[in-house]
């Protein structure tokens, strides 16, 4: 330890984590253990675009041994100069690296595995998420020495927020030259009603990091990136496959498969997983023809088994009314909330089913009627109707609706959705297996375009039309390489600009035509009068 110049630290946590009482906790240990130390903080801006950054120096030899002299510190941190930083998430973590504020040769970084995306990771239609493991390079490459785990899930565990395992984090890392019972005493002290749980969060944090403990290959879940919860089904993460079907495919399907096949048992019941198997064992034959080598691992066949369980398990009423309805669900919200067993706990689900979602569960005859209907509201200018619904979920009421709405399952199979849904599969489903079948690598490009549905509403509908554009228009071309390249160019850019500006760009490029323009209403309004001639 250098004794002629202050101990450095950047603390760096999101929007109401706790940043502040953390760096008010370390002062008050260094107060307390005879130290002097100053901090400042820097504001970030709203939610995850950014985090509030607070900086405290610590001038490591007692006031007691300075002889009445006080040590001049720094407002703000100085790139290069840290000696240690710690971070709440990984890529708000890696946001500081690129800004110069570790030392290769000097900074200790302590952060968590865990992610919060950004604005900008959300708002793109593909995967928008940064790789947990190209950032964690980064932290190891540009560390003295680094301590990684996931923070959030271990102030869950611990029943506190992330600042108290933050603290344990810094204690447990030898930082500063404080006892681990000043630590403890301030947390205790100042913690209220809440100070058992945060010295929870401390202690297994200390564990963690302490010297010996903390790497990332050590400390489970430090590469983990952020669960989807879009691919995969409630209670099925870790599905296991039936042995019957795991000597019928590939054991490079059978992580995927086991999803999938757990999946359509979850939604619909066995008859709809064997549906689910037989389109997959479609896809494998077709596959098998087009690589007898099996080179490629067969990724065309572990694409499908993703996509095509999630399309088949596409999200209606029924479907929401399910996982609203759900035990684990008021358990969730329960642990999100923190309410214990004497809290009095209220939960609402606000609903606004349209003409489209009554209609899928109805006949294709009866459904076209009530789509006719609200397309006549709307070219009368009217908005299209919809039923605005607030259920009390904590009541034993509102959850029986719930669960009576989700028992129409079996009502699913007899609506026109499904019908149309099937009819779409179906197709793109024929368009994998002839393509796997001229070409390999045109079969897998296809069936990655599942990758274009995804959301619901207009977004959904939107995924679907442009998948069945390409189809139609790209994928018989006479040469399946020049046909490959030209959907793999088409998906990107569909994928790349929700306007469809790109995508029909692409399609023109490769000789195709641009997608139909839809018919809007025109909404004629009458002009108020003029103030004073009413």
């Amino acid at each position: 330890m250098n004794t002629s110049r202050p101990i450095t630290l950047l603390i760096c946590a999101l929007g109401g984590e706790g940043g502040g009482v953390l760096t008010q906790w370390l002062v008050e240990i260094a107060r307390q253990a005879g130290y002097a130390a100053q901090s400042t903080s820097i504001p970030g801006v709203a939610q995850r675009t950014g985090a509030t950054t607070y900086y405290l120096e610590v001038f490591p030899v007692p006031l007691a041994q300075l002889q009445g002299k006080w040590p001049v510190f720094s407002l703000n941190p100085v790139p290069g100069a840290l000696d240690a930083m710690v971070s709440s998430e990984l890529l708000e973590t890696t946001r500081q690296i690129g800004n110069g504020m570790s030392a290769p040769d000097r900074t200790t970084v302590i952060t968590s595995s865990s992610r919060t995306l950004t604005t900008q990771e959300r708002m793109q239609l593909a995967d928008g998420r940064a790789d947990s493991a190209d950032l964690l390079k980064v932290v190891a490459a540009f560390s003295r020495e680094h301590h990684v785990f996931d923070m959030g899930a271990v102030a869950q565990q611990a029943g506190t927020v992330v600042s108290a395992v933050m603290l344990g984090a810094i204690a447990g890392s030898g930082l500063f030259p404080f006892a681990r019972e000043v630590y403890e005493s301030v947390v205790r002290t100042g913690g209220g009603k809440s100070a058992e749980a945060s010295l929870r969060g401390f202690a297994r944090a200390f564990e963690i990091v302490q010297p010996g403990a903390g790497s990332p290959a050590a400390v489970p879940g430090a590469g983990a990136g952020p669960a989807t919860q879009s691919e995969a089904a409630p209670g099925t993460k870790s599905a296991r496959l039936p042995p019957a079907l795991a000597g019928q495919f590939p054991a490079s399907v059978h992580d995927m498969l086991a999803l999938g096949h757990a999946r359509m048992l979850e939604y619909q019941g066995a008859a709809y997983a064997q549906l689910y198997l037989q389109r997959l064992r479609l896809v494998l034959e077709a596959e098998r023809q087009a690589d007898p080598g099996a080179r490629h691992d067969f990724s065309i066949t572990r694409e499908m088994a993703r996509w095509l369980a999630l399309w088949m398990a596409f999200d209606d009423i029924v479907r929401v009314a399910d996982l609203k309805s759900r035990a684990s669900r008021w358990q969730r919200v329960q642990g999100e909330v923190k309410a214990g067993g004497a809290d009095l706990l209220r939960v609402y689900d606000h609903f606004k089913p349209g003409a489209p979602e009554f209609a899928a569960l109805l006949p294709v005859w009866l459904a076209q009627r009530v789509l006719r209907w609200d397309r006549q509201r709307v070219f009368k200018g009217k908005t299209p109707w919809a039923l605005p619904l607030k259920i009390a979920t904590h009541s034993a009421s509102g959850m029986v609706a719930l669960r009576a709405l989700a028992g129409l399952k079996w009502l699913r199979v007899c609506g026109s959705r499904y019908a149309n849904e099937q009819a779409m599969i179906g197709k793109w489903l024929a368009a994998v297996v002839d393509g796997s079948r001229r070409d390999w690598r045109l079969g897998h490009e296809i069936a990655l375009c599942g990758r274009l549905i995804k959301g619901y509403g207009a977004t959904n509908e939107r995924g679907k039309e442009n998948l069945l554009h390409v189809l139609d228009h790209l994928a018989h071309g006479p040469s399946a390489a020049a046909a490959a390249q030209a959907i793999a160019a088409a998906r990107d850019a569909a994928l790349a600009d929700d306007a469809g500006l790109a995508l029909d760009a692409t399609l023109a490029l490769h000789g195709a035509p641009a997608r139909p323009l839809k018919e809007q209403p025109i909404r004629w309004m009458r002009r108020p009068p003029a103030p004073g001639k009413a």
